[in-house]
């Protein structure tokens, strides 16, 4: 079994729930992909990790990996240690939904690991709309980092890939909606 073939599996197990709910877009759907207890579980992490830094291997100048707290942080850390043991470091980066209350005030974790100019790909488990992951790429950029692309765990095929490459921005998805179910 390939890590693809096996990461499907952990996610259609853990983090596919047929039910209905209201997304972080606001829309309701009856289908729900929780990526976080895939991308926390022990294999499932390890695979995110693999898959995610497969996935932007191919990219010049990645310097860093990340996207806002709390889906990104899992993949932005697995993905920073997949590429380190291929030689390649890519630190992890963490944005705040909303600026430290207290010390400096930052909105973005690991700071002094990537000086303004930093080239970064933002990671998201799951795009609907692509809102969440702009918002991303317009925090990144706020603060002097150059966001080449999104990489997310599952895309659900409802607009978020035309919206964000509307924007510029591409967007690699690991898997689709449609490769996970039918």
């Amino acid at each position: 079994m390939t890590d693809r073939e096996r990461l499907k599996q952990i996610i259609l197990e853990l983090s596919y729930e047929k039910r209905k709910v209201t997304l972080a877009s606001g829309r309701e759907s009856d289908f729900y992909f929780d990526g976080k207890q895939t991308t926390l579980h022990a294999e499932g992490g390890l695979l995110v990790g693999k898959l995610f830094y497969e996935a932007i291997r191919d990219v010049e100048g990645v310097h860093g990996v990340g996207g806002i707290t709390l889906g990104a942080d899992p993949i932005a850390t697995a993905t920073s240690i997949a590429a380190y043991l291929d030689g390649r470091p890519m630190h992890a980066f963490i944005i705040r939904k909303e600026p430290k209350g207290h010390g400096t005030g930052q909105w973005l974790e690991g700071r002094k690991n990537l000086p303004p100019g930093s080239k970064v790909v933002i990671v998201e488990d799951v795009v609907t709309t692509g809102g969440s992951s702009m918002k991303a790429v317009r925090r990144a950029e706020e603060e002097g980092l150059v966001v080449l692309g999104i990489v997310a765990l599952v895309d659900r095929e409802e607009g978020g890939r035309e919206n964000i490459e509307a924007e510029g921005v591409w967007l690699r998805s690991i898997f689709t909606k449609s490769q996970l179910v039918a």
